[in-house]
C-alpha cells in the first residue's frame, strides 16, 4: 500500500452521552479529500475509541455508508490521527486548568 497521509485533523467535542458519543472529527485524506462528520465514541469501559463513519438513510428506510475506509490499515491511520488530536486537546485543557488553579 502506498504511503497515505492523514492531516488537518479536527475534533469537535460534545458532552459525552450514555451511548459513549464524545464528539465529531474531520480529517484530510492524502491531501486530496476532506472527510467530515466522523463520530467518535468511547468504548463502554473507556479503554479505547471507535470511529463511526457517516451514513444516510434512504426514503425506503435502507441505510447506506456515505464513506468509510475499505481496509484495516486505512481505518487505523485515521483512528490514530484522531486519537492523537484528542490527546493533544486533553493535554492542552489540563495545562490550562492547572494554570487557573495556581
Amino acid at each position: 500500500m502506498d504511503k497515505v497521509t492523514i492531516s488537518e485533523v479536527s475534533f469537535y467535542p460534545l458532552r459525552p452521552n450514555e451511548k459513549g458519543l464524545i464528539g465529531f472529527a474531520s480529517v484530510v485524506f492524502d491531501n486530496k479529500l476532506s472527510l467530515n462528520s466522523i463520530a467518535v465514541y468511547t468504548r463502554p469501559d473507556g479503554s479505547d475509541y471507535r470511529l463511526l463513519f457517516p451514513s444516510k438513510q434512504l426514503p425506503n428506510g435502507r441505510e447506506i455508508q456515505t464513506f468509510y475506509p475499505i481496509n484495516k490499515e486505512t481505518a487505523e491511520l485515521i483512528k490514530e490521527a484522531v486519537v492523537k488530536k484528542i490527546e493533544e486537546l486533553t493535554e492542552k485543557m489540563e495545562k490550562k486548568y492547572e494554570q487557573t488553579e495556581t
